[in-house]
């Protein structure tokens, strides 16, 4: 209870755990050895202590007391160590100061660091009375406060190290110094104290490295299915081995390490091997781990499915070949239901079986056509008595159907009717044209297989740059549009591809060329009608007409097409080549009607700026009356036309000449108004 005390070179203040270490921390000793006592702390310990009585302490607190208001100096009462605190003892401690007169208690805990700031602050407040009275928390509401405010420094703290440590291979000591400066770590070791900051320090640095360790655990799982894949592809491999067998088959493959590594020290994730990012290889050990060996299974699992849906499509494939009612150009909704069972359906995607389908219809089809081929060569005498330009009639087609109609291999390709009369025309064109081109073995044909022979003989290169001379840009395709009504563009369209190749190919001097055909018989504004399209340029249109009512359609077409193509700014659409033409049957080649639409045809090209042609007053009379010599000078025309050639700039010579060759007047070109 002394006032004044007087202690040569002694330190000021000290703490047990400084004691040895004194020259670590910062000291600080007594003016001149003395040093005034203004107030005093009364300690009270209020938690349950090993053989002590609480009431004999608080007897001797009682006394101590006394003896300190004897000194007239402010005595605050601290209960201590309240985080283990008992309640009754902090009771009493309370009541005990209640019968003083103006003796304060402060409820402490030095390890929560609550209120120890307060229990001083209270005592200076008493000693200077200028200051302000310091406001008593009960304990449990400072240590609400206390948390709130440690939770929240804690935070801070966290972001800070967050935002410096980046890798988990950084060190305390380093870290601590870039941090010092930061207000959030000096408030955080302010409130916790620096054990606590390298603790959490710590934490984060598990957390980088255990994040890192599961990046490569990724990283390795999503490449074991590919080394997988690429070590052991067969089944009968691995489908009988037990894990360690299987372990011991992939060691003995030779690209084993390309995929794998064998570490000396295990498991990989404690080793150097988890820090190495240049080597991707997967840790050996790493297939003892339980997502390994669910991929492992999984691998087995994929191989057993892809066998059984091989087997699928293998029986898919039996099926369609030995059911009768898959017959060449059935749709599959028709041949669904005869060919279908559950297993298809539960191992075969549509995709698959659509394919597989499309592909054995080609088959049939293809076979079909063949067997068809030679049914037409078996029934030779058929084509006998048909003229020189060997294109049939209606009726004649009918009899080669009513003759044809009962064989097997007619009615085979009952579901492509269109097919099938294209190979009759085409077979009669054949018949009197025997060609390379119009040969029914295409590719096989004997005359075109010498050409390539000869072909690929070694030529010098004066030979080979003469015969074969640099391919001329966009001329190896001729997109042709034709308009007409009543099916008349159709049935042109069919006669047209009769004259060429199996391929859709046509010979233009000497020249194969690949000939694409739009035949349009409706509303031209409407897009399946319209003369363009994303994937059709024309390059000229035949307009046929046999009738007032077909040629005011062609008309009104053309012109439709023409607004359109000036709308979209298309000067190509807008001055397209055209050829007029009167188509008429053989028998009405005279009279006032046929006259009439020869004239009204000739003044409507002169009003559409085009070509006008009739076959029909050359004697040409057959069919639709428009013959193979004609097709091709019009076509030579529309080749000229787009290569730029001609006596003037896309002027259509070859239209001009097909006219005058049907001995006809030219009205006028479309291109250059002669």
């Amino acid at each position: 209870a002394a006032t004044k005390l007087a202690s040569a070179e002694k330190l000021m203040y000290f703490c047990t755990d400084q004691l040895g270490l004194e020259q670590d921390f910062e000291q600080k000793q007594m003016p001149d050895g003395k040093l005034p006592v203004d107030g005093f702390l009364l300690c009270v310990d209020v938690s349950r202590g090993m053989n002590r009585n609480f009431d004999e302490q608080l007897k001797f607190v009682s006394n101590l007391y006394n003896q300190l208001a004897k000194t007239k100096k402010p005595v605050v009462v601290v209960l201590t160590k309240c985080d283990e605190g008992v309640e009754r003892y902090i009771r009493d401690a309370h009541a005990f100061a209640l019968g003083k007169k103006n003796l304060q208690v402060v409820e402490t805990s030095a390890r929560s660091n609550v209120n120890v700031d307060l229990a001083f602050g209270t005592l200076v407040q008493l000693v200077d009375k200028s200051r302000g009275k310091a406001k008593i928390i009960p304990y449990f509401e400072a240590l609400k406060q206390q948390s709130q405010q440690i939770a929240a420094a804690k935070d801070k703290y966290e972001w800070l190290v967050s935002r410096i440590v980046k890798s988990h291979h950084e060190a305390w000591p380093n870290v601590s110094r870039k941090m010092q400066p930061a207000p959030e770590f000096q408030d955080y070791v302010y409130l916790e104290g620096t054990p606590k900051a390298k603790k959490l320090f710590l934490q984060h640095v598990q957390r980088l490295k255990q994040e890192h360790i599961e990046r490569r655990r990724k990283a390795y799982l999503a490449l074991l299915p590919q080394a997988l894949d690429a070590l052991v592809p067969d089944l009968d491999e691995i489908d009988h081995l037990s894990r360690a067998k299987a372990e011991k088959l992939l060691e003995a493959k030779p690209d084993f390490l390309k995929w794998f590594v064998v570490l000396e020290e295990t498991p990989w994730d404690a080793t150097s091997h988890v820090d190495d990012v240049d080597n991707e290889r997967i840790p050996f050990d790493l297939l003892e781990t339980p997502a390994a060996e669910q991929l492992y299974e999984a691998h087995l699992e994929k191989l057993r499915n892809e066998r059984k849906r091989a087997e699928m499509r293998r029986a898919f494939r039996e099926n369609l070949e030995s059911s009768p009612f898959v017959t060449p150009g059935k749709p599959w909704e028709e041949a669904r239901s005869f060919i279908m069972n559950e297993d298809f359906y539960l191992w075969l995607e549509e995709p698959v079986y659509m394919d597989i389908y499309g592909k054995h219809q080609k088959q049939l089809i293809d076979k079909a056509k063949e067997d068809f081929q030679e049914l037409l060569l078996e029934y030779s005498e058929l084509f006998y008595e048909l003229e020189l330009d060997a294109k049939p009639s209606k009726e004649k087609m009918g009899v080669i159907q009513e003759v044809l109609g009962e064989e097997q291999r007619f009615k085979a390709l009952q579901k492509l009717q269109a097919e099938r009369d294209a190979l009759v025309l085409k077979h009669i064109h054949f018949v009197y044209h025997p060609t390379k081109e119009t040969c029914p073995s295409c590719a096989a044909c004997v005359d075109a297989r010498v050409e390539q022979l000869l072909g690929s003989r070694s030529a010098r290169p004066a030979e080979r740059q003469h015969r074969n001379p640099p391919a001329e840009p966009n001329v190896d395709r001729i997109n042709l549009v034709i308009l007409g009504k009543d099916g008349l563009a159709r049935e042109l369209a069919n006669e047209i591809r009769a004259l060429c190749t199996n391929d859709d190919k046509y010979v233009v001097e000497g020249k194969m060329y690949e000939l694409a055909l739009r035949p349009i018989e409706g509303n031209v504004r409407l897009p399946v009608n319209a003369f363009q399209t994303p994937t059709f340029q024309p390059h000229g249109c035949l307009c046929l007409y046999n009738s007032k009512e077909s040629l005011s359609y062609v008309v009104e077409s053309v012109e439709k097409s023409r607004e359109a193509a000036a709308g979209r700014r298309d000067g190509h659409a807008a001055q397209l080549p055209l050829a007029l033409v009167l188509v008429n049957k053989r028998g009405e080649g005279g009279g006032e009607t046929l006259q009439s639409l020869i004239q009204q045809g000739q003044q409507i090209a002169g009003k559409l700026q085009c070509v006008f042609l009739d076959p029909a007053s050359a004697g040409i009379g057959y069919g639709r009356n428009v013959n193979e010599k004609q097709i091709g000078q019009v076509l030579k025309g529309l080749l000229d036309a787009k290569r730029g050639l001609g006596p003037a700039p896309g002027c259509a010579p070859g239209l001009r000449d097909a006219a005058e060759a049907a001995d006809l007047r030219v009205v006028m070109c479309l291109m250059c108004g002669d």
